[in-house]
């Protein structure tokens, strides 16, 4: 009996160490490698910086994860390698993620053991290896991280994790320059494009505006203004291709933008649902983000956003002929911004704030004002007059002579009204302007009356005409 317990022991012994032997795996290498382009071999870090530097005709391949902009996708490849000549390795997964400034991404790869279906990655025989490629766009500017974690069986689960940490700045500057408004439901947003990559202190070079648009918020539409002229187009396409310009125009014609270069461009934004041209649009209303796809010396796309753009208020003078510090002349949009800020106060129910409601709770607005009118030549115009307030209102519209400079009123200069509707009831009155002498004016002195209480609510510049002598053809 004894003999036969000890040639049992001795075979569990055995079997042990056999199972402890097949158990056994190799350490695995990880390697990790960005994929970027080339970058031009120039005196100055390979970069287009000015005509004056001589490009060079050599290549150089990159030896780190180098300058890293927004908008870039980035791409790296993973390889996993099993350096051991004899033990294999197994049980093999990886698991990437790209940690941002304010969240982490997990991304996808081949080797994934919950997206991995093909059981021969699950063990790499000794002198072989797998790899896996993975890519992001980058959205964010500040540091990134990326986790690769390699898990493998040797005996019980083993893990191995490498990070790899890398800056991401921003190749280009977008800001809107201004925004004007330009009636009721237009905006001209005017946006500048700047090169700064020479202000962060990294090398950088020429970057090319393949394209730039206006992506506008829901509601509206954008569209570019150009000053090009393309009435040369024909209709026919063989003629267009002999018009089609040479390579050195077409490069000519090619924004362009070295470290400090800058670029503007204008959109037109438009209320284009039937919502949103009954409503028109108000002060802090969003119009939408500008976003410019470029290219870098070696044809690399990115696309970049800006911040969202908004809608700025209207403005008036006081009384004492000061500004009102709260809001931007732009003599459009007044009765929408009023229309808005009288619906925003009657859902909080406030009073008493100085919003825009409570010091104009009548507006009065041209209707397609003439933008020139020639002297001495009388010519209607339209206003249109608005009750923002709570309350039926008795009004008498009022021009005032001692208050108009250049153009002035031909014929009455006052209407009475009658009873005008609240929260928005509205009238349109017409009245006759001529024009004394040549110049840029602005049609000011007009008052609205309220006949019942005697308040007088003195309206902003209605807009401004071109007065012009006539012409030889008159």
């Amino acid at each position: 009996m004894t003999s036969v317990q000890q040639i049992s022991g001795a075979s569990a012994a055995v079997n042990s160490l056999l199972d402890e032997a097949v158990a056994q795996s190799a350490v695995p290498t990880l390697k990790v490698m960005r994929l970027q382009a080339g970058i031009l071999g120039t005196p100055a870090a390979g970069a287009l910086f000015s005509s004056s530097q001589l490009l060079s005709s050599n290549l150089l391949l990159p030896d780190s994860f180098g300058v890293i902009h927004v908008g870039e996708t980035f791409s790296a490849y993973l390889g996993v390698l099993n350096s051991s000549s004899e033990l294999p390795v197994r049980g093999l997964s990886m698991v990437a993620q790209l940690q941002t400034p304010s969240r982490r991404i997990l991304l996808p790869t081949a080797l994934d053991a919950r997206n991995n279906n093909n059981s021969s990655l699950r063990e790499v025989a000794p002198g072989e290896g797998v790899d896996a490629l993975i890519s992001r766009r980058l959205e964010e500017v500040g540091q990134h991280i990326l986790r690769v974690e390699v898990s493998y069986d040797s005996g019980g689960a083993k893990t191995l994790r490498k990070f790899y940490r890398f800056n991401v700045t921003n190749p280009l500057q977008i800001t809107a320059q201004s925004v004007t408004r330009s009636g009721d439901a237009t905006c001209l947003v005017s946006i500048n494009v700047e090169n700064i990559m020479d202000k962060q202190g990294v090398t950088g070079g020429a970057v090319a505006i393949s394209s730039i648009g206006f992506d506008a918020a829901d509601g509206l539409s954008a569209m570019e203004i150009n000053v090009e002229d393309e009435s040369d187009e024909s209709n026919d396409p063989v003629q267009n291709i002999k018009q089609r310009q040479s390579a050195v125009e077409l490069y000519d014609s090619t924004v362009i933008l070295h470290p400090g270069d800058s670029y503007q461009y204008l959109f037109s934004v438009n209320a284009e649902s039937e919502a949103a041209a009954l409503r028109g649009i108000a002060c802090g209303d969003e119009l939408g983000k500008a976003v410019v796809v470029f290219q870098k010396t070696m044809g690399e796309l990115g696309k970049i956003y800006s911040s969202p753009v908004m809608c700025p208020p209207t403005s008036f003078l006081k009384e004492d002929g000061t500004q009102n510090s709260k809001f931007v002349i732009n003599a459009s949009g007044l009765s929408v911004d009023v229309a808005a800020a009288s619906a925003q106060r009657s859902s909080s129910s406030g009073r008493g704030n100085g919003s825009l409601d409570e010091v104009l709770p009548v507006t009065v607005e041209p209707i397609d004002p003439p933008s020139t009118m020639r002297l001495s030549v009388p010519e209607k115009i339209s206003l249109l007059v608005v009750n923002h307030s709570s309350e039926t209102m008795n009004l008498q519209i009022q021009l005032r002579l001692s208050r108009m400079s250049g153009v002035v009123v031909c014929g009455p200069s006052f209407v009475t009204l009658g009873s005008v509707p609240p929260s928005g009831g509205s009238c349109t009155i017409d009245f006759r302007l001529v024009a004394l002498v040549a110049g840029l004016f602005s049609v000011t002195g007009c008052f609205i009356v309220d006949l019942t209480t005697g308040m007088e609510v003195e309206q902003p510049k209605l807009c401004f005409i071109m007065l012009v002598t006539r012409t030889n053809n008159d």
